[in-house]
């Protein structure tokens, strides 16, 4: 492989990395966008909801009222009979007829609104709680997020202050080093001084008469046999 398809291969993989970077960083603000999203495709799903809820509750009083009316023709059917009126009865059998034909249309468009009523009821109840518990999560990883942030600042600042205590601590120990040393030397110079001093005034004091110098063999022997005539 050559040293440009490498240098190439590496660029993708740093672009690579930059986004999948940026989009790390994004994904809090990326997933608040979508909740806010389905909040609002939920708010058109409850707003459709209760038009099918209004035409299933206008469906409902149409087939009751179908319903009503048929049976009061039949009343009025029953009272041409019993006046022996066929022909009234005949006709008001054909408008009863009629009634339960628009009855049974209303009554199959009522339960179509009636089912996708609750297929719609139950879809948005799903979704309500599938939005609250992705809501509580996201609140979590907030909070994980800051709290992990706020702990990252913290080893970052003990790390910097670790590192400027241990630099504190050798420099002190360096100090403490030079010091001792100073002592010392200021030790040996005072005992060379002290040393100087006092061979020099025996000197004087041996020029002057003053103080002998050491005993003599003879006056050694001359003591020693006085001590043993004692």
């Amino acid at each position: 492989m050559s040293i440009w398809v490498k240098v190439m291969t590496a660029v993708r993989g740093g672009v690579n990395e930059a986004g999948e970077a940026i989009a790390d960083n994004q994904a809090l603000r990326i997933l608040d966008q979508e909740i806010r999203d389905a909040d609002n495709e939920l708010v058109r799903s409850k707003e459709a909801l209760t038009g099918i809820i209004a035409k299933r509750k206008l469906g409902d009083k149409k087939v009751e009222s179908l319903k009503a009316s048929a049976k009061e023709y039949e009343g009025y059917a029953m009272q041409a009979l019993d006046k022996g009126d066929e022909t009234l009865a005949t006709e008001i059998a054909g408008k009863i007829s009629g009634m339960e034909a628009e009855l049974a249309g209303e009554e199959g468009l009522a339960k179509s609104f009636a089912d996708s009523e609750a297929q719609l009821r139950r879809a948005v109840a799903q979704t309500e709680a599938n939005l609250k518990r992705l809501k509580q999560q996201v609140d979590t990883v907030k909070a994980t997020e800051m709290v992990q942030r706020a702990q990252a600042a913290v080893a970052a600042r003990y790390s910097s202050a670790d590192s400027s205590m241990r630099n504190a601590v050798d420099s002190l120990e360096r100090l403490k080093t030079k010091q001792a040393e100073r002592a010392a030397t200021f030790e040996a110079a005072d005992e060379l001084a002290r040393s100087t001093e006092d061979v020099s005034l025996d000197d004087k004091l041996k020029a002057a008469g003053i103080v002998q110098g050491g005993a003599k063999g003879g006056d050694v022997l001359a003591r020693l046999k006085a001590r043993r005539g004692a």
